[in-house]
Order: C-alpha cells, then structure tokens, then sequence
C-alpha cells in the first residue's frame, strides 16, 4: 500500500482615456518586467546569463558540501543504493567553487532540460551518456580541456572534485527564452490559498538509507543534517510523488541505478512561509515546465524565490510538523 503525504496536511487541502475635449487611444500594455526562470525574481531585462546545472553529492563523504546557498534552484533525486544526489541550478549568481561535483544520471533529462543548461558532472556510465546527448542535453565533464575544474588535495576520491561555474559558463550559450521552470506568482496570491495549513517542518524519506529532514526558521526552510555554516535557504520547499524506474545497468557496487519519471502527474505538497497546501503536478514532455494544480483545479502558483525541489518516490514518506 502506497503511503499518503501526511494526513494532518492532505485532510484539509487538497479602455480609453478622457481628454477635453474627445477621446484618446488607450495606452499599450507595457512589457511585463523581466524574471530569472529558475527564481521568478525580478531582473534587468538585459542581463541574460547561461544556466549551469552542478551535479552534486549528498552522502555524509561529501560534507560540507559547497556553494549551495547561492543556487537559483536545487533538485534532490533518488539515486542507487537509496542515496539521493542534488542537481544545483545557477544563474542569477555564479559562484567560483561548487561541490563536490558528481557524476550525471538519465533522472537528469527532465530536470535540465526545460532550462537549456548545461549540466556540470564528473562524468557518467556510457548508456547514460548516450540518453543524455540523445535527448540533446549538454553537459561538461572533468578534462584537460575544461579548466573550470579541480581536485581538493584535502579530501579523498571521488569526493574531492569541485566546479568553477563563473569560469565554466564564460564560453557557454545563453538560453533562448523559457517560461519559468515553476508557475511562479505572488506572496499575496499564496497568502489568499484554500485549504493552507501550518507546516513548520518536514521529514522526506527517499529510502531506508536516506532521509531529509526541513526546519522553518527566520521566514525560510533549512535542512537540518547539513554540516555547512552557509546552507541553501529555501524560500519554499516543493515535495512532488514521482515513480521510479529501473535505468537498466548496475552501479560498480552492484546497485540497480533507478530513474526518476519526471513525467506525468503526481501528488504535490507546497511549503512557503510555515504553511503548506496540496495539490498534483503535471508535466507532459520531458522539455516542458512542471505546472502544478490545486484540489480545485486551478493552478497553483509557487512564491517567486528559491525553491528546493524534493521529487521523492511514492513509495517513500513525507510526514509533516505542524
């Protein structure tokens, strides 16, 4: 039987212008503001910048993992052995050191692939590679040629390598125009929301070997394991049910590496400011945005701001503090 996202959570959720003397044309609509896709945020219109995608390790061998807290975005997925990995996404800010960097996965496509990124790995198994360059996702491995990379002489292989982004993305593409990776809207719109409900923590088990645990402190939501004095401070956490798959190859321990199915609908819980509602993703094409529904079928929209994206199993749990 499939475990329910807290019941104490889904219980309640789920013209023209007058002159003197005649009229006058009524003004254009003016542009909206221009928005980074990956925040919502407002930004100047002119300042485009690639989207670099920093694979990540999440295991206690990566601790304290760096960089984080100026990502856009952070994706957490189900990876062999029930441990998870972070998809780290920037663009607003490109820091000088991130990681430690990892190797990609086929969960990856329908999580790049909506921005026009360009995933930063070091490296994957070869059937993955070839999923990846199939679905014309670009990404940049740890060569000679790409210097943006380098090896900590302080900790140990394979956790000791680390990203430039600011140095990686100066010879990358800037994006072509995208809708927001999430359907973004307004403080004042969440605040309006049915079925809202006090939220001030969460504790999403991927599997019996990992589990994230989320605090709301000082207006954001901080995971509470992380071992770093400068933590991703998540404007809103966004838990989705996804079902996993089997990628088809073993790991070099023996590990069934999974896939995440990024497609389809599922079970959605929204957490921003100590409140949380329910609702269901949608997300038809693995290029497409996720747009999200509420119990009453309208769309529900997520507070522009930094968003960590949990997509958890559905056979995991999600149990909420209120």
């Amino acid at each position: 039987m499939r475990p329910a996202i807290a019941s104490t959570l889904l219980a309640g959720l789920l013209g023209g212008l007058l002159g003197a003397c005649s009229w006058s044309p009524a003004p254009q609509n003016e542009e909206p503001p221009a928005t980074w896709p990956l925040t919502g945020l407002p930004r100047e219109a002119e300042d485009d910048r690639p989207i670099v995608v920093v694979k990540v390790d999440n295991t206690d061998a990566a601790n304290p993992q760096v960089g984080l807290e100026q990502a856009d975005l952070v994706v957490e997925e189900l990876v062999e052995g029930g441990l998870t990995r972070l998809a780290a996404f920037y663009q607003s800010q490109l820091p000088e050191r991130v990681g430690p960097v990892r190797s990609m996965r086929a969960s990856d496509i329908p999580v790049v692939k909506p921005t026009g990124g360009t995933v930063i790995t070091s490296g994957a198994a070869g059937v993955t590679k070839k999923l990846i360059e199939d679905a014309a996702v670009p990404y940049l491995e740890e060569k000679a040629s790409n210097p943006g990379f380098e090896r900590d002489s302080t900790r140990r292989s394979p956790y000791n390598l680390f990203a430039d982004p600011a140095a990686l993305a100066a010879d990358l593409d800037v994006p072509a125009s995208m809708p927001g990776y999430l359907p973004w809207g307004s403080e004042a719109q969440f605040a309006k929301l049915p079925g809202r409900r006090p939220v001030k923590g969460a504790e999403v088990r991927f599997s019996p070997s990992h589990l994230t645990r989320w605090a709301y402190r000082k207006g954001r939501y901080l995971a509470v394991d992380t071992p770093t004095d400068r933590p991703f401070r998540a404007d809103s956490v966004l838990i989705l049910r996804v079902v996993e798959g089997d990628a088809g190859y073993l790991d070099p321990a023996g590990n069934k590496v999974p896939e995440t199915v990024l497609t389809g609908s599922g079970e959605a819980v929204l957490l921003h400011r100590g409140r949380g509602v329910s609702g269901t993703w949608h997300k038809g094409d693995p290029a497409e945005p996720i747009t999200l529904t509420r119990a009453d079928g309208k769309t529900l929209t997520v507070p522009a701001g930094r968003v960590w994206l949990e997509l958890v199993p559905i056979d995991g749990e999600v149990v909420t503090e209120n």
